[in-house]
Formats: structure tokens, C-alpha cells, sequence
């Protein structure tokens, strides 16, 4: 269905869980977020029911985030249930770090594919971003993994830190010259914990692509299956491509095509505005299925044109809500 301004919404973003076993700096505080109790987080039944009015209304893309989706007990015979509806293309954001153990399971359940946060190669700054013990070995072997299981294209997600991963900038790009993935670079968003200093750490797409054009020509190119903002590239003869996501530098609002479903119930028509609607509340009220469809298709409509003050990195001050109380 379109919203008020045209844009054809067929894109889900479903937050399973707001539990993380990381606790990377940029997104959650090191002793974690407040979590919610089992009664305040929406359980499978209800994640179904709303997923299930959605695809009836014409959305084709669901994908599955945290917190870290995988920590969440049942989430393999979720998959398996949600699939059925005639969903396009199933996705999953995952940190990496339990994706060795599930890849197999996850493909043969009707995941399609992967994303996999990573933001530096390095191990010991691995350990220092996530705040954890967690081996980066794991995510490197998750994505080994999620290879053998079919969960292709795996793209690899880099958000970008001045004076943290900038100077692994080629290290990463170069992933993709032997090896079937898609490298994608985004820039720095002021949510949550990176509100007050992210100003100081942004570091623009603009500046990457010239940093990787000295290196190696990028080559416009595209991919297969895609739901997003990003704009593909690759080197030449690379086996993969590489991908740029620019929120701040160049804003994409006028192409958005999803929606954002909170793991405590709130559906969220954009990432930088205020206004939510708790849907768990209606739900657990008893709404039927057409009366539900009503409330969703309302939503959509009132999808603002743009993220309130989406002008600059400096414009961002609306949204105090930590990434992985909303959804990666």
C-alpha cells in the first residue's frame, strides 16, 4: 500500500527481542538498557498477527532484528510459521556471534538471507566496540556459515567511526575482492548513546568512496535482492560489491519504503520521528483482524514526509530511544 506521500510501503522491520549478548558503545550503555519483562515484550502469536495483516495489506519484505535476534528462544519455528504467509524475502540483522550454530537451521526454516554487523577485522577492537570476551573468530565463522547454508547475498554492515575503524577502511573493502559478500559502509546516526558525540566521530560516505577510488576504481553495480537505501559499486573483477548507506549525508526519506514493528509493540512509521503507535495495546484488547488491517493501514498513512529535523548530523535531536529498544 502507499502512504500520503506516494511511497509504496512493502517493507517490514520486526524487532524480535531488545536482549543483546553484545554491548557495542555506539548503541546500548555497558550494563545494557533496561529490559523488558516477558509480558511487555510481544510474543510469537503476536508478532505472527501483525505480520500476517501486513502482508495482507501488501508487504512482501519482513526482516527479523534485535537487540540480537538470535538470543531469542523459539525464533527458528517463528521463522518457519511466518514464512508460510507468502513472504518474498525473509531477512535477519544478527551480530554474528550465534550464527555458526544456526545457519543451517535458520536456511532450512525460510530464512533468505543475512545481515551481519561487523565493524572492524581486528580482534582486540572487536572486544573493545562490543564490550564483550566474544571471539571475533565467532562472527568470522558465522559468516563461513551462513555461506554454506545458502543465507546469500551475506552483506556485512560497517558503521563508520572517526578514530575507531577509519583506518581499516581498505582492510574491509578488500573482503570483497576474493570473497561472495557485500561490504556496506554507513554512516554514523545520533541515536540513543551516540547522540552527544557522534557530530565529532561522522565520517561522510562522500569520504570513503574517495578513499576507495584511489585504491581501486569503483565500478557502478547492482544486486539481486535489496530493500534499502544503499548504493552498490564494486571493484574491478572483485567477486563481490560494495555498498554506501548515507542517513545524514544525503537523507533517502523521499524513497522510504518501511515500517518499524518495536519488540515492546510499538509500530514505528519512521526511525527519526517521535510518533509510534502501541499496537501490543490494541491487541491485547482483542482487536480483530480487519480493525487491525484498519489501525496498520493508519499508521501508514501518517508516515511523516521526513525524520523530524533530518538536515545534518547536528539536526538530529528528537529520538532518545537506544537502537536496540527500537530494532537495528
Amino acid at each position: 500500500m502507499q502512504d500520503n506521500y506516494r511511497r509504496e510501503i512493502d517493507y517490514l522491520r520486526v524487532s524480535v527481542t531488545d536482549r543483546c549478548n553484545l554491548r557495542c558503545f555506539y548503541c546500548m550503555p555497558e550494563a545494557g538498557v533496561e529490559l523488558k519483562g516477558c509480558n511487555d515484550i510481544l510474543r510469537y502469536e503476536e508478532l505472527y498477527k501483525i505480520i500476517k495483516a501486513t502482508t495482507e495489506l501488501g508487504v512482501s519484505k519482513v526482516r527479523l532484528t534485535g537487540g540480537e535476534p538470535l538470543v531469542r528462544k523459539g525464533l527458528i519455528d517463528f521463522i518457519r510459521d511466518i514464512k508460510k504467509l507468502g513472504i518474498e524475502d525473509l531477512a535477519m540483522t544478527t551480530n554474528g556471534t550465534l550464527l555458526a550454530k544456526y545457519a543451517n537451521d535458520l536456511a532450512k526454516a525460510g530464512l533468505d538471507r543475512v545481515n551481519i554487523s561487523l565493524d572492524t577485522l581486528q580482534a582486540k577492537k572487536f572486544d573493545e566496540i562490543s564490550r564483550t570476551n566474544h571471539s571475533l573468530s565467532q562472527v568470522i565463522l558465522g559468516i563461513k556459515e551462513a555461506q554454506k547454508a545458502n543465507l546469500n547475498p551475506v552483506k556485512l554492515n560497517v558503521v563508520l567511526i572517526k578514530g575507531v575503524n577509519d583506518d581499516e577502511i581498505e582492510d574491509i573493502a578488500k573482503l570483497t575482492l576474493d570473497n561472495r559478500i557485500i561490504v556496506r559502509f554507513i554512516e554514523l546516526m545520533p541515536l540513543g548513546e551516540s547522540y552527544n558525540w557522534a557530530e565529532k566521530k561522522y565520517i561522510s560516505i562522500d569520504e570513503i568512496q574517495e578513499e576507495l577510488n584511489q585504491i581501486n576504481n569503483l565500478i557502478p553495480a547492482e544486486i539481486d535482492q535489496g530493500n534499502g537505501p544503499a548504493k552498490y559499486y564494486r571493484f574491478s573483477k572483485a567477486k563481490g560489491k560494495i555498498g554506501f548507506i548515507s542517513p545524514i549525508s544525503d537523507h533517502y526519506c523521499s524513497e522510504c519504503n518501511r515500517v518499524r514493528l518495536t519488540a515492546d509493540g510499538f509500530l514505528k512509521p519512521c526511525l527519526h520521528a517521535n510518533n509510534e503507535f502501541n499496537i501490543k495495546e490494541v491487541l491485547r484488547t482483542g482487536v480483530n483482524d480487519k480493525e487491525l488491517k484498519r489501525i496498520i493501514t493508519d499508521v501508514i498513512l501518517n508516515k511523516p514526509e521526513k525524520g523530524l529535523g533530518i538536515e545534518s548530523v547536528s539536526d538530529f535531536n528528537i529520538n532518545q530511544r537506544k537502537m536496540s529498544q527500537i530494532g537495528g
